[in-house]
This record gives C-alpha cells, sequence and structure tokens, in this order.
C-alpha cells in the first residue's frame, strides 16, 4: 500500500506529465501552421523551404499577368529576382500589374510557385511591410551596383 505522501508525489508527477505532453502537441501545431514570408531574391538563391508552404512577395511584373478563366499565371519580383507563380482561383479585384502582391504557396517541382492564396493590397499608399522592406533592400542594392559599375 502506498502511503498518502507517495501518492501526492505520483499525481504531481503525472499532472507534469500530462502539462508537458500537452505544450508539445501545442508547440508542434503551432510550428506546423508557421508561414514564413520570403523575397523573390531570396527564393532564387534557395532560402525557401521546400515541401513547406511560405510567402513570397514583391510586385506583379508588367508584361507577366495571363488569366485564363480562373488559371492565373504572373511574375512575382522585387527588381533583382523574378518568381513565376501559377494559381487557380478568383484573384482580388486590386490585382494588378505593377502593383504589390503577396503569394502563398509553394515552389512545384518544375521550379514554379504554386500558390493557395494571393493577396493583392488594398489602397493605393499600402503594402505588407515585409514586401516594402523587401522592395526597398532591392532598389538599395541595386542603386549600388549601378554606382559600382558607373566608377
Amino acid at each position: 500500500m502506498m502511503k498518502p505522501r507517495q501518492q501526492r508525489f505520483l499525481w504531481i508527477t503525472a499532472g507534469v506529465v500530462a502539462l508537458a505532453a500537452a505544450g508539445f502537441f501545442i508547440l508542434n501545431a503551432f510550428q506546423s501552421n508557421l508561414v514564413f514570408f520570403f523575397t523573390p531574391s531570396q527564393v532564387v538563391q534557395g532560402e525557401a523551404p521546400e515541401g513547406r508552404p511560405f510567402r513570397v512577395g514583391g510586385m506583379v511584373k508588367m508584361g507577366s499577368l495571363l488569366k485564363d478563366g480562373e488559371n492565373v499565371q504572373f511574375v512575382v519580383t522585387d527588381f533583382t529576382h523574378d518568381v513565376p507563380v501559377m494559381y487557380t482561383g478568383l484573384v482580388p479585384d486590386l490585382f494588378k500589374e505593377g502593383k504589390g502582391v503577396v503569394a502563398q504557396g509553394q515552389i512545384s517541382d518544375g521550379g514554379r510557385f504554386t500558390a493557395s492564396e494571393v493577396l493583392a493590397k488594398h489602397d493605393e499608399n499600402y503594402m505588407p511591410p515585409e514586401a516594402q522592406h523587401a522592395l526597398d533592400e532591392a532598389a538599395a542594392a541595386k542603386a549600388a551596383q549601378s554606382i559600382k559599375t558607373e566608377q
């Protein structure tokens, strides 16, 4: 027969184990639903995860938009690198060439980004902060590169 002190210790241990297991499952679910943002340059350089969904953002490249019913193809650019995107579904009304876009999906076998969701900016002044930062960095890098070639 166990003493009351041993029973309390057993219950406390069982409670701690149950809390640890619950915490593990919660963190695991959170990690699997986490979607990271990448620029086209990062995607081209292989920094984006393979086989996992992520977001790519930038501008819709001028002259790249092709619509065939619900099948939409376009290119997301940060003006340094381009990522071809394929999407099936309805795009937002504000989705246009030369405008900001964030697409969520994953890289397919052919190296094309297959989007499950396409988000467009919702007014003339808004762009997702990550996309704006990426475009600003690309513009600064391009400016630095042009200064080097002029010298």
